[in-house]
């Protein structure tokens, strides 16, 4: 099989066609400024509105609670710094988890530097958060509560509805990490009781550099980026027009097509796993077995380096990943593997198979017979192996 085979859609996805199709006449025909006065840019404005509109609807907001922004991590910094700033009266501490993308972690060991106090949350073998632990956590200070909906790497949903409610009854603001989510699995910020959500286009076959960060109406988060007044004074920057569109209609497609694409997907991934699990030995699920993300599969081999794994898979003409596409480069193990319990020498040995409807189930069982000779192959290679099979002949 000479094709590539791209199984790493929790990193990024392919842009739709129709997709394209929508952003083209935005570079070429409808380019000018929505900020400017003259009736030309009326009609990027007025793009702009649509895909405002769309993405509300998505969510259960009104299009005025949807601030566009550059990306899931600008999103999840905006909502975290300047609730920090706006409620620094009532209190300085927040909560978070273990697990969550370093977007929200970085940003809450940067507040710790500049006064703030944060509890980061433990979470189980399957990293979830239980909702007990965090109304635990709760402090008369506290002003955030920040968890993400489903992890990237173990591909984990977590309670999020549960969780909204208690930061409700206790008048805490709530903040959702929806990257991975949106587009992906049903949203309801009104049932759900978030406060402020993050998301991004290219999760869900939209271009890079741009997402949103939903506001709930009445609350007073300020600027986070300084300048011109754009997105209602609260975010400077010439809009990227044609990004925006094509959010819009990538979330448009995503949300129409959702229950077919999951159970197509899902179906896949089942199929992976259950080979997965059944045909190569000494080898874990990370993760929530039933509550994860449809397209989400994530393995640990003992014995192997997943990197080792990674490469030997793309000289096969497969793209995967050992973890966070952000945390490629890093040699340390995923702090997600380990905050589930995972020893070092096991979170080593991690694959993350991010599949999308595109997939094929030829493409998924030729994968799967790779894996299992290159594990084996790496396995004869290794000197714990050869001692493990030893001590238990």
């Amino acid at each position: 099989m000479n094709r590539l085979i791209y199984l790493d859609n929790a990193a990024t996805t392919q842009v739709e066609p129709e997709v394209l199709d929508a952003m083209i006449p935005y570079f070429t025909e409808y380019y000018g400024n929505p900020s400017a006065i003259y009736s030309f840019a009326g009609k990027a404005k007025g793009a702009i509105e649509e895909a405002r509109k769309i993405l509300a609807e998505g969510i259960g907001a009104r299009p005025e609670e949807i601030f566009f922004t550059g990306g899931g991590s600008e999103s999840d910094n905006w909502a975290i710094k300047a609730t920090a700033e706006a409620y620094a009266a009532k209190g300085h501490h927040i909560i978070t988890s273990k697990i969550e993308h370093h977007a929200v972690l970085h940003t809450a060991e940067y507040l710790e530097k500049n006064g703030c106090e944060v509890t980061y949350l433990d979470v189980d073998e399957n990293g979830l958060v239980s909702p007990e632990t965090v109304k635990a956590a709760i402090r008369p200070d506290t002003v955030l509560i920040s968890i993400m909906m489903a992890n990237n790497e173990i591909g984990t949903v977590e309670p999020i509805r549960e969780i909204g409610a208690i930061a409700k009854e206790n008048g805490i603001l709530f903040h959702t990490d929806a990257v991975q989510a949106f587009g992906h699995l049903p949203i309801n910020v009104e049932e759900m009781h978030i406060d402020m959500l993050s998301a991004s286009a290219h999760k869900l076959n939209g271009p890079k550099g741009v997402g949103f960060l939903y506001i709930r109406r009445g609350l007073k988060l300020r600027s986070f980026l300084h300048g011109g007044a754009q997105e209602r004074q609260r975010r400077a920057g010439t809009h990227n027009v044609a990004g925006i569109v094509g959010m819009g209609k990538a979330a448009e497609i995503a949300i129409c097509e959702m229950e077919k694409r999951n159970a197509y997907v899902t179906e896949l991934r089942d199929h992976l796993i259950e080979r997965v699990l059944a045909e190569v030995p000494y080898t874990r699920l990370n993760g929530d077995r039933r509550n994860r993300l449809p397209g989400n599969a994530s393995f640990c081999f003992r014995f192997i380096e997943g990197e080792s794994l990674l490469i030997l898979l793309d000289q096969n003409g497969i793209c995967a990943s050992s973890g966070s596409a952000c945390t490629s480069g890093a040699l340390d193990p995923s702090h997600v593997l380990l905050a589930i319990g995972l020893p070092h020498e096991i979170a080593h040995g991690s694959l993350r198979i991010s599949i999308s409807e595109k997939t094929t189930k030829e493409e998924i069982d030729f994968t799967v017979d790779r894996i299992k000779e290159i594990v084996e192959r790496l396995r004869n290679m290794s000197p714990l192996y050869e001692d493990f099979v030893k001590k238990n002949a």
